[in-house]
């Protein structure tokens, strides 16, 4: 079996595939004023088959993992039916996704009965006013509900992120809320530092924390990193025997952040990037079309592989393709 490797050898068992650029919020760091349809790409999102057949020919390439994200993947009427067809059909082992949150409560049993294998949601503060602030939405009572009935229905494997902004949400009073948050609860939290994309440099400058603030904070509290398994994400994580959960820290302009890189992108509308911040995207999904293709499919994907660059380039200041997080699943 062909399993994909880079030039650097790294090799991609995990795959983030955005299955939609559609938000229903409208966070700051991302897309302030709410979704907008992009008119110079009139191309529609993936369709629920084309996804079928790509998680075959990714499976088949080696891959175990893979992330469905949006936009809100969840505002798709067909999610379930998308998560049911990779479950049921395509052999990979781990399908998980990453959400804001919206409705949650209400849709909890429905992504316990579906069979999803984790569940990171976006909850950038623990205090209502703030996370309204940031997301245009007073929606973290709801949210914070849901989390709690997957915890009822025994769903495991559920973590939470928030976005690091200076003088929003990065105190040692929010630090400390957040440890009690998982003191109690086996959930895995991490800090997200802010990335520059090619429509927020403003933003950036005023708000971006460099991550070491919290992993100061976490080190004065005895807080010890531990060892990634094959699949895992690009969080460093720390462990303390007297909490339930884990803290994480995703610093992408940290030393060697792209050394341990094991993912690719493929955004709603079936384009390949190499990087989150890349310059190279290519479509393949032609190559979706019929059960046929499949082979074909594959070979595309492993020869995009070797333009894969060793790294992002992003502290020069290079963002790439990425106008916002939204059109690549962040």
């Amino acid at each position: 079996m062909n399993t994909l490797k880079d030039s650097f050898g790294r090799s991609f068992p995990y795959i983030r595939l955005s299955i939609t650029d559609v938000c229903n919020f409208k966070c700051g760091y991302c897309l302030p004023n709410g979704y907008q349809v992009d008119k110079s790409d009139n191309r529609t999102f993936l369709r629920a088959e084309e996804i079928g057949r790509l998680s075959k020919a990714l499976s088949e390439l080696g891959v175990c993992k893979i992330r469905l994200t949006g936009g809100e993947p969840t505002v798709r009427k067909d999610f379930f039916d998308i998560v049911k067809l990779i479950k049921s059909n395509s052999g990979i082992k781990k399908t998980v996704i990453t959400t804001n949150g919206y409705h949650l409560d209400k849709i909890a049993s429905k992504i316990k009965e579906s069979g999803l294998d984790g569940i990171n949601i976006s909850i950038d503060s623990l205090n209502r006013e703030t996370f309204k602030k940031i997301t245009s939405h007073d929606r973290l009572p709801e949210i914070l509900r849901g989390i709690e009935e997957l915890q009822k229905l025994n769903f495991k494997n559920i973590k939470v992120n928030a976005v690091l902004l200076r003088g929003v949400n990065d105190s040692e009073k929010d630090f400390n809320e957040w440890s009690q948050f998982i003191k109690n609860n086996e959930i895995d939290f991490r800090y997200i530092e802010l990335m520059q994309t090619g429509d927020n440099l403003d933003y950036f400058n005023k708000y971006h924390v460099p991550a070491t603030k919290f992993t100061d904070y976490l080190n004065k509290n005895n807080w010890i990193i531990q060892t990634l398994g094959r699949d895992a994400g690009p969080s460093k994580n720390y462990i303390n025997s007297e909490f339930k959960g884990k803290f994480g820290v995703i610093a992408p302009y940290s030393k060697d952040f792209c050394k341990s890189c094991n993912r690719l992108r493929i955004t709603a509308k079936g384009d390949l990037r190499l990087c989150l911040f890349g310059n190279t995207g290519i479509n393949i999904r032609h190559l979706m079309q019929t059960d046929e293709q499949i082979e074909e499919l594959k070979d595309l994907i492993l020869k995009q592989l070797n333009f894969k660059k060793e790294s992002h380039y992003l502290e020069l200041g290079e963002t790439g393709l990425t106008k916002n997080l939204s059109t690549t699943g962040g």
